[in-house]
């Protein structure tokens, strides 16, 4: 029986930063295989990205089970063959499914507004499934160098700690330096509207 919602979750930053986004995926992602997406959210982004990269089998994942509600909304409507149903993973725990198996990964707006244990089961699990030459990409605010790159980022920053101490926006720095220690190196960083970066490291 279809539990999904008759009206899934819209999240406006999506409509905002998918087309920017999709042209960063479009030039590093690989030719074929599957994209493991961490942290689907509302779905938005694996319908839409679905949809514009037939040749690629995109697995959207959550551990929100409302999300998961939503994300097989979202792709009942796309109708995209290549959209797998999403899978309940969490970054937190250490063994990730096996369906979860993936020649890139892909996690937009998750690092910052989860816990940094959350980051570093993402670098593990990353580091785990992906071939050689396997991408991570990730999307967000970051800092650099330990700075903030815009008043604005700064704000949200201070706005995200409110809610939970936990949470914040990462240094660049510390990101790839636990990316190292899985395997993977920092190969590239690209500016982003609203002072966000996509950041593509790459498997050794």
């Amino acid at each position: 029986m279809d539990t999904s919602p008759r009206t899934p979750l819209s999240f406006p930053a999506t409509a905002r930063n998918r087309d920017p986004i999709l042209a960063v995926l479009g030039r590093v992602l690989p030719a074929s295989g599957t994209v493991l997406e961490v942290a689907s959210g509302s779905g938005e982004h694996a319908a839409y990205f679905a949809e514009r990269l037939p040749h690629l089998v995109w697995q959207p994942s959550d551990p929100e089970p409302h999300h998961r509600d939503s994300i097989a909304a979202w792709a009942a409507r796309a109708a995209a063959v290549n959209l797998r149903p999403p899978l309940d993973l969490d970054t937190h725990t250490g063994t990730w499914p096996a369906a979860a198996a993936a020649n890139a990964v892909v996690c937009i707006n998750m690092i910052h507004i989860a816990p940094w244990d959350a980051c570093a089961g993402l670098m593990k699990g990353a580091g785990n499934i992906l071939p050689a030459g396997g991408v991570l990409y990730l999307y967000g605010a970051f800092k650099e160098g330990g700075r903030h790159t815009a008043p604005s980022n700064a704000a949200f920053d201070e706005s995200l700690r409110r809610r939970d101490p936990g949470w914040g926006v990462r240094d660049l720095d510390d990101v790839a330096a636990l990316a190292a220690v899985h395997g993977m190196a920092l190969a590239e960083t690209v500016e982003m509207p609203a002072n966000n970066l996509s950041v593509v490291f790459a498997k050794g």
